[in-house]
């Protein structure tokens, strides 16, 4: 079966489209909100200073890499709703909001309110939504007042300021389900501590997350967390978090079923070329190898970015670590040496044609059979004539007209070009199942970190016996074995559940 994904187009002219213009949208966010929320769909508003990282928090939840992301305070001017989306259904939603604009009055007319506490932030928008003073409050409250749980979050580098004190006060009065995040945007949050004290007079829970550096099980860890901020959540996120862990399961059957593809795609794969009028089989051989070896490797590339279209990273590429054997042609030396292949196994495969591992060529006369071949390979003394170069173009065979010659290259003959190629999906996936959405470049302790990329062995290397038979048997069946030709649906299957099993292992 041929899994698709269909790739959603961005582009800079789009996604500079969205923006529109301010006080239109506040308008329209402010009616939006008059509305009645979904039934059962957990909703939670994302606040704090501007600044802070709300957007890169909102951004890696909600696994979104189109929300806009700036160091420039403000950037956020009106509430971005974040729907997840699950086999077409919403299961869960984040709401980007701007950051305070004026806590201090703010405060001040909540702490003179004497209404019905539950009416307090529909009073406050009511009263001010046309005053642009409070526009960002008027927005920010909006989906509170409808009943959206608080996600409040700061940047634990920095140290707490009357105004963050201020800001947490007044999400106290709102009454609302609330959880802090302590989002470590610089390399230690020095003043962690500090914000733990202020945090316990104002939030339900507190949790330290790293918006850029996130991985998909600490995701999942902050939505339990979430599940006891208010008892009444409890069921509603059970359910949603199970769907995450149900869709990442899926998310591994199409990548193990895309790996398999691939595989099949590139072990039987051939390209042929006629020898020109003036040429010899010396002259094409080179060119065609070299088309050859580019063509596999787009192969490899396409499916790779499947993948990351899989993982939903849709505008900006997962930038891989500079030391990453990614960066290596998959035909290149180094590529063999360094996912485990001794010098002996590398010299012998790369010996088998030019320097591309384990590539059949193989010199056909055009319009005929392989058997009617072999036959004029014995006339001409073992195809001499054609190593040669010289040229047969006018030979004729029982009557028939031979036409022009024709190098073939391909297919690969070489088992361990199945290992390199899976090897180097594994490498590609783990990268990208940890490139949080909110990451828009590798930082330097990912260039110096990557631990599993310094050891010099692919992942199949530690494979059991019973892995690699697996796959030998995987291997013969798209080779031609004969043998394999009635059972070849439940071996490639068998080989899709091992891949699998290797992809739910990778964190």
């Amino acid at each position: 079966m041929v899994y698709e994904i269909k790739d959603q187009l961005f582009s800079k002219q789009n996604f500079d489209s969205k923006k529109k213009n301010p006080e239109k949208e506040h308008l329209e966010s402010i009616k939006r909100y008059n509305l009645e929320p979904k039934k059962n769909i957990p909703e939670f508003a994302i606040i704090g200073h501007p600044n802070e990282g709300k957007s890169s928090v909102v951004s890696t939840l909600a696994e979104d890499d189109s929300i806009a992301i700036s160091p420039i305070p403000g950037e956020t001017i009106v509430c971005q709703v974040l729907p997840v989306i699950i086999d077409g259904e919403e299961v869960i939603r984040f709401i980007d909001t701007p950051g305070f604009q004026n806590p201090r009055e703010t405060l001040a007319w909540m702490q003179k309110y004497s209404g019905p506490d539950e009416l307090l932030l529909k009073k406050f928008i009511e009263i001010h939504s046309k005053n642009p003073d409070f526009r960002d409050e008027c927005e920010l409250l909006s989906p509170v007042a409808n009943g959206a749980g608080v996600i409040f979050v700061v940047d634990g580098s920095r140290p707490v300021r009357q105004s963050d004190r201020i800001e947490m006060e007044i999400l106290r009065m709102t009454g609302s389900p609330r959880m802090s995040i302590v989002n470590c945007k610089g390399s230690e949050p020095i003043h962690l501590n500090q914000w733990k004290n202020e945090f316990r007079k104002h939030f339900n829970s507190i949790r330290q997350f790293n918006a850029h550096k996130a991985t998909w099980s600490e995701r999942i860890e902050l939505l339990e967390s979430l599940k006891s901020v208010d008892q009444e959540w409890q069921p509603a996120l059970t359910k949603v978090i199970e769907s995450f862990r149900q869709d990442w399961k899926h998310r591994n059957i199409l990548t193990a079923a895309m790996a398999v593809e691939m595989i099949e795609h590139i072990l039987t794969f051939s390209i042929t070329s006629n020898i020109g009028e003036y040429e010899t089989f010396n002259d094409v051989k080179p060119r065609l190898e070299k088309d050859f070896c580019s063509k596999v490797e787009a192969m490899e590339q396409l499916t790779h970015q499947k993948i990351r279209k899989l993982f939903k990273h849709n505008i900006f590429n997962c930038q891989l670590p500079a030391n990453s054997i990614l960066h290596e042609t998959l035909f290149s030396k180094k590529t063999w040496q360094f996912l485990g292949l001794s010098p002996k196994e590398v010299a012998f495969a790369a010996a088998m044609v030019g320097g591309a591992t384990g590539v059949v060529v193989d010199v056909i006369a055009a319009g005929i059979s392989f058997g009617v071949f072999s036959a004029i390979g014995g006339i001409l003394g073992a195809g001499s004539a054609l190593l040669s170069g010289r040229r047969i173009a006018d030979l004729k065979f029982k009557g028939v007209k031979l036409g022009k010659d024709q190098v073939k290259v391909g297919p690969i003959s070489n088992i361990q070009l199945m290992y390199i190629l899976l090897d180097r999906m594994f490498i590609f996936y783990r990268n990208i199942i940890n490139w949080a959405h909110a990451r828009r470049e590798v930082d330097t302790e990912l260039l110096t970190n990557n631990i599993s990329e310094n050891i010099k062995r692919g992942v199949t290397s530690g494979w059991s016996n019973a892995d690699k038979k697996v796959c030998n048997r995987f291997f013969q069946s798209i080779c031609g074995n004969k043998s394999f030709k009635y059972g070849k649906q439940g071996i490639r299957k068998s080989m899709e559940h091992l891949i699998l099993s290797h992809l739910d292992n990778i964190k």
